[in-house]
């Protein structure tokens, strides 16, 4: 019944011949390129009350580049809640895959079943939820430009998400309104505060129409500085017993992290570190691989000029992250590809001439990538906007040990340190440290991709970050 009423208050023609909400004005045009980008549902979907749309967002009409996008509106009260961009990182890999099929998002793909699942810890619970694939050429976005695809990198991807973001806005302009939030994982430790400073930097000087009413981010096992998170990475492997003493000395002696190019010697060990990953989850050290030939297990070609760049020629760094079931990805790439599905997306609409993949296999060189975002979040902190960064701690990709090298290297006060936080079933569902315009969130026994792991935890997590609310402290 509530959601009759609310489609009514949705549309409401005027006599000027537009459409409104509440207090916003939706011309006939943006309200047609919503209802054509409406996904009324997918093969296989569970019946659900709220809307969902998706499509393409030009962000250079030159070049002809054009980035795809899924969005979700909350589950109850969309117009209340506020609005969550979710991206995952890579460089190179699909928020749509991993975020949405495999994570947070409210449907799931399983194994050997043409259905979808109902995520229980769905985000959209807590926010309009919505994910992009970015840069072109990962999953469905594209670009009529070839040369594009040889001068990706940190920037562009930064510039044509903004550009996204921006249209995106214009094309549903009932969320301008909203409070925003971006989050992401992985290399998102890149393109989350890039993103963010983007926003920020052109929030002082845009027209009023085109201001993003931004208010933070929150990222999650997230690259955020090559020399803390090469050597957290070396720490973690050795204190979980992952490598020999020999292999970790070695390392340490040999490797300086804080060179761009630290030698054939210490790649030579490198490539010793990662062979242990060839037979164990360097994703998640405690869950099981996939056995079989899959998708999940095949490495892709090294990105030349990827961040960390000592890691980046190592193949190892660029394989596939799994998830808790370990050959997840296959099936959802086996979904991904069905032509029913991707005419329910409006997706392909070029016929890509290569499947969807989770990361693409396309991008080969990344023009830019800096060694360290810190200076970025911190003038993003400065800034006043509200940052969380929180660890799976059985991650072996971007471990806790590294973030937390990385967080000591800010050097900002610590205003609440080392304190447990609870589950509803009187669990502690990791640890947290207040630092003076930053919080910390650990996630106990969770593994690179949080949600995946822990959904239950993950979006407890999300709701006391949109709220601005310490997670609690004591059993309840």
């Amino acid at each position: 019944m509530f959601r009759y009423f609310y489609s009514l208050f949705l549309i409401v023609v005027s006599f000027n011949g537009v459409l409104g909400r509440g207090n916003i004005i939706i011309s006939k045009e943006a309200l047609a390129e919503q209802e054509a980008d409406r996904v009324i549902r997918l093969p296989g979907q569970p019946p659900v009350s709220f809307k969902q749309y998706a499509g393409y967002v030009t962000v250079n009409e030159t070049h002809g580049r054009a980035l795809f996008y899924w969005f979700f509106e909350a589950t109850t009260t969309p117009e209340k809640k506020p609005l969550l961009l979710w991206l995952n990182g890579g460089p190179g890999c699909s928020s749509i895959g991993y975020g949405e099929a495999e994570e947070l998002g409210p449907f799931l793909t399983q194994k050997n079943k043409p259905e979808l699942k109902f995520n229980n810890f769905t985000w959209n619970k807590a926010a309009n939820l919505l994910f992009l694939e970015s840069p072109v050429g990962v999953g469905f976005s594209y670009t009529n430009t070839s040369t594009d695809i040889k001068e990706l990198g940190d920037t562009i991807t930064a510039q044509d998400s903004y550009n996204f973001l921006v249209n995106w806005f214009r094309r549903f302009p009932q969320f301008k309104s909203h409070n925003f939030y971006i989050s992401g994982e992985s290399y998102a430790g890149h393109y989350v505060p890039q993103l963010a400073e983007q926003i920020f930097d052109n929030n002082k000087k845009v027209k009023k129409e085109d201001h993003i009413n931004f208010k933070g981010f929150m990222i999650g096992n997230a690259l955020m500085d090559d020399e803390k998170d090469q050597k957290g990475m070396i720490d973690y492997a050795w204190d979980h017993a992952v490598i020999s003493d020999h292999l970790y000395h070695s390392i340490k002696r040999v490797c300086n992290f804080s060179l761009e190019h630290p030698g054939e010697d210490c790649n030579d060990l490198l490539g010793q570190y990662f062979a242990v990953y060839g037979i164990i989850d360097m994703y998640s050290l405690y869950a099981p691989k996939c056995v079989k030939n899959s998708s999940s297990t095949r490495p892709l070609p090294t990105i030349n000029g990827a961040a960390p760049k000592s890691f980046s020629r190592i193949e190892g760094w660029h394989k596939r992250p799994t998830g808790y079931d370990p050959c997840l990805s296959d099936y959802t790439e086996t979904y991904m590809n069905r032509q029913d599905v991707q005419a329910a997306l409006h997706a392909n609409i070029t016929k890509i001439p290569y499947p969807w993949t989770h990361c693409s296999n396309n991008i080969s060189f990344w023009s830019d990538a800096p060694s360290s975002m810190l200076p970025t979040i911190k003038k993003l902190i400065d800034g006043g906007l509200r940052v969380w960064v929180y660890s799976g701690d059985t991650d072996g990709r971007i471990p806790v040990t590294a973030t937390r090298l990385t967080l000591r290297k800010f050097g900002l006060n610590i205003t609440e340190d080392w304190t447990p936080w609870y589950t509803n079933n009187k669990q502690v569902g990791g640890w947290t440290v207040a630092y003076d315009g930053l919080f910390f969130v650990t996630v106990r026994g969770a593994g690179h991709q949080v949600p995946t792991f822990k959904p239950k935890q993950a979006l407890q997590l999300v709701r006391h970050f949109l709220s601005n609310k310490k997670l609690p402290s004591a059993p309840f």
